[in-house]
């Protein structure tokens, strides 16, 4: 009897690939060359003994590619008959039972069943001779089980994705027949495989097959105009269903109408890339010339995903392709479209213009009607040039769109993102949105990502763009599906583009769609690519264009005539030309550019409203109930048990409320009000600084409790819903998120907060570009709120300066324009682009967070936010502050008046902002200085002009000066000074304004806590007058 082992070794001992290249360090690599690293490897023990997770060890034959892979099951079959797959299970049962090799194989489950099928013998396997004709038929098998492993694996490698063939694709050694101990002799031998040990697609069932049939197969499967990959996913229920999908039978083939459809959309894509190029030559458009296939392959899966219950979506993508996609897929009326080409511009009495960008960057929404019948709504976001900066804003957009319509299971409202090549591969928010993809409170339930994938970035080639294979192996760290295809196969475009909409709505994964095509001009129209591109853009202009190859090859099928073809494109161009006679006319409206939720939003040119900000003081009791209070039996931290009495005796004594308080009575009253209110960003459920603890764990059984969350059914009240996250550590996707988040919905305060203010530089361009711009562009107005800790306290260069001064550099405001008094607070905020502010109370904090919602438009806030301050005693709040004063108080006037001489002998008036107010202070009391008063002002921009004339006409004998504790060159300085110019030019007092703070400095702060002590030291007694010589 031959032994289990010994078969095994014998049939494996012609694949060399199997021993000489099987292992690398801890790494398990298989006869074909795929890696895969083992779950719980223990150094210093054979790999062989190594212990296997249950996964591996179910695996089925088609899996099993290794040796000691197989002695492995055959080991944890004999201790645990159910650990392994029911086909190894069998084939190690019966050898046990001296069953010949040969008989001893029970086939794996195939695709469509899930029990295994006994392999009958043939003849030969019946005679006492035939035990080496059955080896040889293990031998065979087995060998061919792992050429097909090798396929499905490396297959894409050899496909044929480059409509230019210009890409140099050497076979992969693992995919020839010679590494199994195949050759040229052996294709047309017959090979047993029995009743479906091998898949049906490859031998349509049969007993026996021949290496050659094989081979074709798993060629047109693996190697035609797609190519997939999808054997990096650890999951086998999506492996498995890849398989069903492209292991068929017979290739998959569209029926006439649907050609027809097909061409139909494809028509409108090539035509729009024409009429442009005809009637504006000069202008850059970004056309879709080369990738028209885009166009039907998108059509296809938003018709598809609104058949399975898709009613939202939301597209991100960069400029090449816009227009036609905004044309064809969203349907932007076309008259709109050649408006903007003649020059149009959304504009409100000359104030609020909306189309403050190039057209290539505009976006949009619209409700449309899908092939199906089914009513889908399509938004376009807007994005810059700062190609894949958007990404995360639609995440969030569409996250937010769940939120609001209670889709916890994700399945109406679709992202779709497009990429380029080279932005792909290049830039890091890909990543860092790609990681949000399986985060709770960040997931939108897969998303669908499409590359036009022209074969170079602007002049750059791939092979200086990235360092790896393709331009989308980023996405393989997710766990993802990647379908490659060819754009000139229209036809295999619109196939896959429907397999990811339907992988996306079945697994709730993200999905990827290479279209792997070309760029007919150069970066733009007007570009030259053959000063770079010379061999690339020869083939191009040689190349036959998607949509000749298309109509010639339906016509040759006799799915429409020629005559019929042509009457389509006339009735396209037709269209176009009225589209564009129309535009000549056309005036657009500034409704094109909300949507419904942000209907009763008013722009600069309506009267807007504030509504008051303080509540009332049952509430704030009531509010402390929720706050203060937790479970029977949580077992709350020693620290917090006392934090929790500390807020208890601050409620009951209505005083010492602290800036934590402070915010969550912001929120919570603005849930009881109806407002949605999400808090995101690092750490910050419990808060960097120890502070917030908005998430409560159980000392004992680790389990949560949010208060907030719990309004509702602690105050038997309606409350919108609380969510508060801890994000991953990005800055650049997640603030992206929660701008888009922001976007959808203006009942809502959605706030991001930085670790520390200074890592808000890694999110730089989601400011620049969307934040403090993003109104003006594009008429999208957001109230989203950004903290930024900010303050010197001896941390150092790195955790000291939120930088202000960049965030007021980029405030629209103007110096020289001081509006009239009695409209200045309303009329400043509606017409800026952005607020900062940095508060000096926790009562200010509160109102400044509820005001972002009580009033009738949206303005992004800038907040530096304390840090040493939060557990300042000094700075806290009495209970009046909350319901008494019913407002943000942009500037506060000296608290102490009454301890310092009368205005008029008062000698140094001191303006500041934030927390050097309480060092200002403190040192005015230590040298009991009695003649310099202390203005904060808590909102830097839009300047409050009004109230600082006031104080200036208050103390008008004074020597004014502005002190802060960032270095000259940061902070307020040269933003203020301008500003404070035009104020005192208002109230006819001559500009005298005199610094006192740390010197100019190319670091933030120093590292040294003396130098820092001294330096603090010296510009307050520059500030009060007191400076001796240190």
């Amino acid at each position: 009897m031959i032994s289990l082992q010994q078969a095994l070794r014998q049939s494996m001992k012609n694949l060399t690939v199997a021993s000489s290249q099987r292992w690398t360090s801890t790494t398990q690599r298989s006869a074909i060359g795929m890696i895969r690293p083992f779950a719980s490897a223990t150094p210093g023990t054979p790999l062989s003994q190594q212990p296997k997770s249950r996964k591996e060890l179910s695996e089925t034959f088609l899996d099993g590619t290794s040796l000691v892979y197989v002695e492995d099951m055959y080991s944890a079959w004999k201790k645990d008959p159910s650990s392994v797959h029911k086909s190894w299970a069998s084939f190690f049962q019966s050898a046990d039972f001296d069953a010949p090799a040969g008989e001893a194989y029970m086939s794996p489950p195939t695709l469509q069943t899930s029990a295994p099928t006994a392999a009958q013998p043939t003849a030969a396997t019946s005679t006492t001779a035939g035990g080496s004709a059955n080896l040889k038929q293990v031998s065979e098998s087995m060998r061919l089980l792992l050429l097909i492993r090798a396929y499905q694996v490396r297959g894409h490698a050899m496909a044929n994705l480059d409509p230019l063939n210009l890409m140099v694709r050497p076979e992969p050694p693992e995919l020839n027949i010679s590494k199994y101990g195949f050759t040229e002799a052996d294709l047309d031998k017959p090979i047993f495989v029995g009743d479906g040990l091998i898949s049906g697609f490859l031998t349509n069932n049969a007993p026996q097959t021949t290496l050659r049939q094989v081979l074709t197969r798993l060629k047109q499967t693996y190697c035609g105009n797609v190519g997939v990959e999808y054997m990096h996913i650890q999951d086998r229920e999506m492996c498995d269903w890849i398989r069903e999908n492209f292991e068929t039978p017979q290739a998959p083939e569209y029926k006439h109408d649907e050609k027809v459809k097909i061409l139909e959309r494809l028509a409108w894509a090539d035509q729009f890339e024409s009429f442009l190029g005809l009637k504006y030559k000069t202008h850059k458009r970004f056309g879709l010339d080369g990738c028209e296939s885009l166009i039907p392959g998108m059509k296809a899966m938003i018709d598809d995903s609104a058949e399975m219950g898709v009613r939202d979506v939301v597209i991100g993508m960069p400029h090449r392709g816009r227009l036609n996609v905004l044309a064809n897929v969203v349907r932007k009326p076309l008259k709109a479209i050649f408006n903007e080409f003649n020059g149009g511009v959304v504009s409100l009495e000359g104030e609020y213009s909306g189309t403050g960008d190039v057209k290539y960057h505009l976006g949009t929404s619209y409700d449309r009607v899908a092939s199906n019948g089914n009513k889908i709504h399509l938004s376009l976001v807007a994005n810059p040039s700062h190609l894949e900066a958007v990404n995360p804003v639609v995440e969030g957009k569409v996250r937010a769109k769940q939120q609001y319509a209670g889709d916890t299971e994700q399945n109406t409202a679709l992202a779709i993102i497009l990429h380029g090549d080279a932005s792909i591969a290049g830039q890091g928010v890909v990543y860092e949105t790609l990681h949000l993809s399986k985060l709770a409170n960040y997931s939108t339930g897969g998303t669908i990502h499409i590359v036009v994938n022209n074969q170079i970035g602007f002049t750059t080639n791939p092979s200086s763009s990235r360092s790896s294979m393709y331009c989308t192996d980023v996405a393989k760290t997710i766990d993802v599906p990647i379908f490659h295809v060819n754009g000139d196969d229209v036809e295999a475009v619109v196939r896959v583009c429907k397999l990811a909409a339907e992988w996306r709505q079945r697994f709730k994964r993200d999905v990827i769609v290479d279209i792997v095509c070309y760029r007919r001009f150069g970066h733009n129209e007007t570009d030259q690519p053959k000063f770079t591109q010379p061999l690339m853009y020869t083939k191009i202009g040689q190349q036959t264009p998607v949509m000749e190859k298309y109509s010639k090859q339906l016509i040759d099928e006799k799915v429409l005539t020629s005559d019929q073809y042509q009457q389509m494109r006339s009735v396209i161009r037709d269209a176009y030309e009225k589209g564009f006679q129309e535009g000549m006319k056309y005036t657009p409206k500034p409704s094109d550019w909300f949507e419904n939720r942000w209907v009763g939003v008013k722009n600069t040119t309506q009267l807007a409203e504030v509504q008051s900000t303080n509540i009332s003081q049952p509430e704030v009791k009531a509010l402390g109930e929720v706050l203060c209070n937790v479970p029977a039996g949580f077992e709350l931290h020693p620290t917090l048990k006392r934090i929790l009495k500390e807020k208890n005796e601050m409620f009951e004594k209505g005083a010492g409320f602290d800036w934590a308080t402070a915010e969550a009575l912001a929120f919570g009253s603005l849930l009881l009000e109806g407002n949605h209110v999400r808090l995101s960003g690092q750490d910050v459920e419990r808060g960097t600084f120890s502070h917030r603890h908005s998430v409560l764990h159980d000392q004992n059984n680790g389990s949560t409790y949010c208060p907030l969350k719990n309004v509702s059914s602690v105050l038997k009240k309606d409350a919108a819903e609380y969510v508060v996250s801890n994000s991953s550590l990005s800055e650049f996707a997640v603030l992206g998120f929660e701008l888009g988040y922001s976007l959808e919905n203006p009942k809502s305060l959605i706030l991001w907060e930085a670790q520390f203010g200074d890592f808000s530089n890694g999110a730089q361009v989601i400011l620049d570009q969307f934040i403090s711009s993003g109104e003006q562009k594009w008429m999208r107005q957001s109230g989203l709120v950004m903290l930024l800790p900010h303050g010197y306290d001896g941390a150092g260069p790195e955790h000291s300066s939120c930088r202000l001064e960049r965030y007021l550099q980029l405030c629209d405001g103007d110096p020289n324009k001081i509006p009239p008094r009695e409209e200045a607070e309303r009329k400043q905020a509606q017409h800026s682009n952005m607020q900062v502010i940095n508060c000096t109370t926790p009562a200010n904090y509160f109102h400044a967070l509820r005001r972002q919602v009580l009033r009738d438009f949206r303005k992004p806030l800038i907040m530096a936010s304390p840090k040493w301050l939060l557990r300042l005693t000094q700075s806290f709040s009495s209970i009046d502050e909350f319901t008494k004063v019913n407002s943000f108080t942009r500037v506060y006037g000296e608290s102490n008046p009454q301890d310092l001489v009368a205005p008029e002998k008062v000698q140094r008036l001191i303006f500041c902002s934030g927390q050097v107010y309480y060092l200002l202070k403190a040192a005015r009391e230590a040298a009991k200085v009695k003649d310099a008063a202390i203005i904060r002002v808590e909102q830097l921009h839009p300047f409050p002009f009004d109230l600082v004339a006031d104080q200036l006409q208050h103390y008008p004998n004074a020597k004014v000066i502005w002190c802060q504790e960032e270095p000259m060159n940061m902070g307020p300085w040269s933003f203020v000074y301008h500003y404070f110019n035009s104020t005192f030019k208002s109230v006819n007092r001559p500009f005298n304004l005199q610094y006192a703070g740390r010197p100019s400095s190319a670091s933030p702060a120093v590292a040294s806590h003396s130098l820092h002590k001294l330096q603090e030291e010296i510009f307050l007694s520059e500030a009060l007058g007191t400076k001796k010589n240190i």
